[in-house]
């Protein structure tokens, strides 16, 4: 490989208003190394995009006018020529850290066909023809709903939240729960489909409620309840989502959707047509190169309900199923390989200390982009070496060696890498 086979990159950032403000964030902690920049303490700093994405190109530090999609098009053996035919030039990737303020939003993101015809009949919404499915690895504890939760659960808050059962209709009501009553852990595939079916009919009578039965039987239930409720209870996270968006339908999505608190080096994967919302903390996150969203709740965006509740695949039970458990990367003490069940990316979480100070990584077979988030530290490869702080972020190219190692003075240095590499 010549000597730029790894380009140190200035990313972009996205200020949504579900950001955490000034200082709080791990994305304005991350990007304050660049030049210029002075972090403003009530500005929201939400996502930090690490890829060729268009709507947030990454470029390279040396030369800020030449962008990484550049580089990869004038080179393409730095991605492998396979992967720069298939994806024309472009990452298979787009790896993110995100600084969840407040909720983002009750969504899905759809799959290769829905993308495809979604991009087609509406481009100024749909921004691109591909499928989203995507990991979180959390940062710091964070919190999310995703995946429907397992039928009995659901049937007691119909019956703890009379408002709950109200918006929705005791018709409707009363169909699911003499639906679904008795067989809701069966492994019959007939009933679970009848199953799923109820539970659809539920979620769309709650998503298409009248706005103004939505306001009013948000307040009876936020009058009725307790504000002084543990933090993390179901409660205290119903009357959190009201006084972030007061009388919004996606307050109600709690009853109905796992609630998950992930610890740091935890994982969830989603994948396509998985409803979710991502509530509080840092993470980073990796998905297929889209930035395709249908919301429904939660938001001030545009809410496309009729296409969410028709794509959705009403997959339901503990929010379990959803974690992604990592294993060891090659058999070593400090880095863990998260590999979801998809060909465009995998995360390694590599945290180095005391008693391992340096850690020498094998070529792959794919870029990949590395992040350092916490510690000090060189990125060694091939006869160069780069200074690595919290927010130095490097693209790797295909089949390039490189080592991480602490400073002398320094005992903690954490990096997450995401790669793609043909299976």
């Amino acid at each position: 490989m010549s000597q730029l086979s790894v380009y140190r990159l200035r990313c972009a950032s996205q200020n949504y208003a579900w950001g955490k403000l000034g200082a709080d964030s791990k994305v304005a902690q991350y990007i304050k190394i660049l030049d210029g920049f002075t972090i403003e303490p009530n500005k929201p700093y939400a996502e930090l995009w690490m890829g060729t994405h268009p709507s947030g190109p990454s470029s390279l530090i040396a030369q800020p006018t030449t962008s990484l999609k550049d580089v990869i098009k004038s080179n393409p053996e730095l991605i492998t020529p396979e992967l720069a035919k298939i994806y024309d030039g472009d990452l298979p990737f787009l790896f993110k850290v995100l600084s969840v303020g407040k909720a983002l939003s009750i969504q899905a993101h759809p799959n290769k066909k829905l993308g495809k015809e979604l991009f087609e009949k509406y481009p100024n919404i749909y921004k691109d023809p591909n499928h989203k499915p995507e990991m979180t690895v959390a940062i710091t504890e964070f919190e999310a709903l995703c995946g429907f939760r397992p039928l009995e659960e659901i049937i007691v808050f119909l019956s703890e939240y009379p408002e709950f059962r109200e918006l929705v209709g005791s018709n409707v009501v009363s169909s699911f729960i003499q639906t679904v009553s008795g067989r809701e852990r069966s492994k019959i595939v007939e009933k679970i489909e009848s199953n799923k079916v109820a539970l659809r009919q539920l979620f769309t009578s709650l998503m298409t409620a009248d706005p103004n039965n939505v306001v009013t039987c948000v307040k009876k239930l936020i009058s009725r309840l307790h504000h002084d409720n543990p933090k993390g209870s179901i409660q205290e996270l119903l009357v959190r989502l009201n006084e972030q968006f007061p009388g919004d339908v996606g307050i109600f999505c709690v009853l109905m959707l796992n609630y998950v608190k992930l610890e740091p080096g935890q994982a969830i994967f989603l994948g396509a047509n998985e409803p979710h919302a991502y509530l509080y903390g840092d993470c980073v996150e990796c998905m297929a190169t889209s930035d395709n969203v249908v919301r429904a709740g939660l938001t001030p965006k545009f809410k496309d309900v009729p296409i969410l509740v028709n794509m959705l695949n009403y997959r339901y039970g503990n929010a379990k199923s959803q974690i992604l458990n990592p294993i060891q990367y090659n058999d070593s003490p400090t880095s863990l390989l998260y590999d979801p069940p998809i060909e465009e990316f995998t995360v390694i979480l590599t945290n180095l200390d005391s008693q391992f100070r340096k850690e020498a990584f094998e070529s792959i077979a794919g870029p990949s982009i590395i992040i350092i988030t916490e510690g000090k530290g060189f990125l060694q490869y091939e006869n160069n070496s780069e200074v690595l702080e919290p927010g130095s972020i490097f693209f790797i190219g295909a089949n390039v060696s490189i080592t991480l190692e602490l400073t002398t003075d320094c005992d903690q240095l954490i990096s997450y890498r995401a790669f793609c590499a043909l299976k």
